[in-house]
């Protein structure tokens, strides 16, 4: 029987969970790297035991971590396993792990500003990794989503990491400004069917694209309207909070925007609304089922200032129409004085059948549905607040 692994980051340690492929009882691993912002974990889908860790602190900076058997031991990329942790105390932000800006020739200044809350203009800063995606094709080669919003590659599993750097150079650069969170990139969706094209989400900037393994992009973000920009119809400045794709159809994307819900039929060439019958469009999540490219699912929130379920009742709404309608899941949820909020990137399906769903809340509880979505349980409760979910289906 298939084993299946659930990788939770949160805010002060990494956690790993185990079950067999039935998913009713889960052995709880952790925490990793204790007192640290994990703000994600992923495995690679090429070598299952291969994880990458975005270890984070606003006083020690950003670290990766690595590791090759499945989460028993870790080491930074750079140094051997079974050496203690570097902590980078007195270096600047990314130093640890060779985190490179491209810059312009001879001036060692960034190729463009961005636009700050004020709307002037700000110089680029590296913060922290939001996102790392593993290469599907190679366990050496992952991508990382950082802020200020950037997109990096590294091909030598983590030692060193080179900007990508015609995204935020591609001309719009000046014209992004950070979200409520900071201006992060953190969505990152590589498509299995053409390995040149890549989708990035941006908050708040929009989506972009490339079909030529990042030495141009484009924005993708005709049909988004955001109302709190000057131009609500900008080709820049929506933000998205997710992007979502079926592996066996790259060209049909789902969002979960900043108020909206929205599916793309063409690549991200033009968007429409799908937010139909939900009690709210404001979320952060958005997922797709492992089987069924058109059941798609989603957590509302109540507001952008109340970022809590609508009537303290935790609902995740499932539509099987590719967003024409949708159904509250709540078997097993809390349905009453329940104020948790579901991020962004904590969501996740398994690709067992039937598939399995599984988020986390900043109450520090990651829920998981072995039917679907149709019935729920809490795997753990009493975690630091969530900032990741992933899975994994082990041999």
């Amino acid at each position: 029987m298939s084993k299946v692994r659930v990788l939770v980051g949160t805010r002060k340690g990494a956690f790993i969970l185990t079950s067999d492929g039935k998913r009713a009882k889960w052995d709880v691993d952790g925490p990793h790297f204790g007192g640290w912002e994990i703000y994600h974990v992923k495995g690679s889908p090429v070598d299952p035991n291969r994880l990458y860790v975005s270890q984070t602190s606003g006083w020690f900076g950003q670290i990766i971590q690595r590791s090759d058997d499945g989460g028993r031991t870790w080491f930074q990329p750079g140094t051997k396993p079974g050496e203690p942790t570097k902590t980078p105390e007195g270096m600047p932000m990314g130093e640890s792990n060779k985190f490179v800006y491209d810059t312009s020739p001879g001036t060692g200044k960034p190729l463009t500003t961005h636009q700050w809350y004020d709307g002037s203009q700000h110089p680029w800063e590296f913060k922290r990794v939001w996102h790392l995606e593993p290469s599907l094709t190679d366990p050496d080669t992952i991508y990382a989503g950082v802020e200020d919003a950037a997109l990096f590659r590294t091909t030598d599993g983590g030692q060193t990491w080179h900007e990508l750097a015609e995204l935020r150079g591609h001309g719009t650069g000046p014209k992004w400004a950070p979200g409520a969170g900071g201006m992060g990139l953190h969505t990152i969706l590589l498509d299995a069917k053409n390995h040149d094209r890549i989708y990035t989400a941006i908050s708040a900037a929009g989506v972009f694209r490339t079909d030529d393994a990042g030495r141009t992009w484009r924005p993708i973000n005709r049909g988004l309207v955001s109302q709190q920009i000057p131009d609500p119809n900008a080709e820049v400045g929506h933000c998205v909070h997710r992007i979502a794709m079926h592996r066996s159809r790259p060209d049909v994307l789902f969002m979960q925007k900043h108020w909206d819900v929205m599916r793309s039929d063409n690549g991200g060439e033009s968007w429409q609304e799908i937010s139909g019958n939900l009690p709210t469009d404001f979320g952060f999540v958005i997922d797709v089922h492992a089987h069924e490219p058109e059941t798609i699912y989603v957590v509302p929130i109540k507001s952008d200032s109340e970022h809590y379920p609508p009537d303290g009742k935790l609902r995740v709404y499932r539509s099987r129409t590719g967003g024409r309608e949708w159904e509250a899941l709540t078997k097993g949820l809390p349905q009453r004085n329940c104020y948790v909020d579901v991020l962004r990137d904590a969501m996740a399906v398994d690709s067992l059948d039937k598939c399995g769903v599984y988020f986390g809340t900043t109450g520090g509880q990651v829920y998981a549905s072995a039917d679907a979505g149709d019935t729920w349980a809490p795997i753990v409760r009493d975690l630091p607040g969530v900032l990741s979910v992933e899975v994994q289906v082990l041999p």
